[in-house]
Formats: C-alpha cells, structure tokens, sequence
C-alpha cells in the first residue's frame, strides 16, 4: 500500500522560500499523480497543486501561479513543492496526496486515495 510522507516544512520569513518533498514508499510513484493541498487553522483544506504520473501536466491555484512549482522525480520516489515569496497568509499544514490522474479538478479532495501526513510551514518575521 502507498505511503506518503512530506518533509521540508519550518519557520521563514515573509518572502522567503521552501522546498516540500513528498516521499512514497510502498508502491512505485510512477503509478500515481501527487497532489498538493494545505490547511490554515481554522479553515478548510484547499488544493494548490497537481502533478501527471509523467510530470508533463501540472495545475495550480491561482493564488500560487507564478511563485509555486511542482516537480517530481520518479527515480527518487518524491514529489517537490518549491514555494518561493511566501506570505504569511500562506501559513499552513501541506499535504500531499495520490491519485490516478491530474486533471482540473486536483481541487477536490475526494479524488485522492492515499495522503501524508503533513508538514508545518509557518511564514513569520
């Protein structure tokens, strides 16, 4: 069975950057598209961010267009996130999770079979 495990959250300063990684054991990540989601307290999860099982279709949410980038390395089992001028609006637990396919609805949680655990990223002077 797929297991998921996110690293590379932490502290940083408003504008600054980070790297998320998105682990999998179990099963080969090849077979499967990532998803990227976070959650701010006291509000819902929301999608950021798909990847194809081939890495040639991505998707984002317009909030992070132009500042996030997913990428991933199949050789390695891992899922990247690098989010570059973060705010502090931005503060949440991210996650990722797999599915069959990316398509335009990565937004929905419901289509993903297997999700991380999650990692802390806090955005704060």
């Amino acid at each position: 069975q797929l297991q998921l495990v996110e690293s590379g959250g932490g502290l940083v300063q408003p504008g600054g950057s980070l790297r998320l990684s998105c682990a999998a054991s179990g099963s080969t990540l090849e077979y499967h598209a990532i998803g990227w989601f976070r959650q701010a307290p006291g509000k819902e999860r929301e999608g950021v961010s798909c990847i194809s099982r081939s890495g040639g279709i991505t998707y984002y949410a317009d909030s992070v267009k132009g500042r996030f980038t997913i990428s991933r390395d199949n050789a390695k089992n891992t899922v990247y996130l690098q989010m570059n001028s973060l705010k502090p609006e931005e503060t949440a637990v991210y996650y990722c999770a797999a599915d069959v396919s990316c398509s335009s609805r990565y937004y929905d949680e419901n289509r993903y079979d297997y999700w991380g655990q999650g990692t802390q990223v806090t955005v704060s002077s």
